[in-house]
């Protein structure tokens, strides 16, 4: 009697599916996660992503507004004292 079980597929088979490109670059054939345009291969899983806020960014704090304000007003100075001394 294989095979003669009736399966509820039609949610399955009407279902988005996942936008993502695979290695061969076919579109991926899965279903998409509810409320998500990928699969949860392909980032729709719950938690997958960077991290809100881009906290990446906060790597070291070289391109802040500050830390540039201060190269600048830095810069200034020493180019300031070359002319002084240049002068002198």
């Amino acid at each position: 009697m294989a095979g003669m079980h009736k399966r509820n597929t039609g949610p399955m088979r009407d279902s988005l599916r996942c936008g993502a490109k695979t290695r061969k670059g076919t579109p991926c054939q899965s279903p998409a996660v509810r409320g998500k345009a990928r699969c949860r291969m392909h980032g729709g899983a719950q938690g997958s992503g960077a991290p809100i806020g881009n906290q990446n960014a906060l790597a070291h704090g070289m391109y802040t507004r500050e830390s540039l304000a201060l190269q600048t007003h830095i810069r200034d100075l020493l180019r300031d004292g070359k002319k002084f001394i240049e002068q002198f």
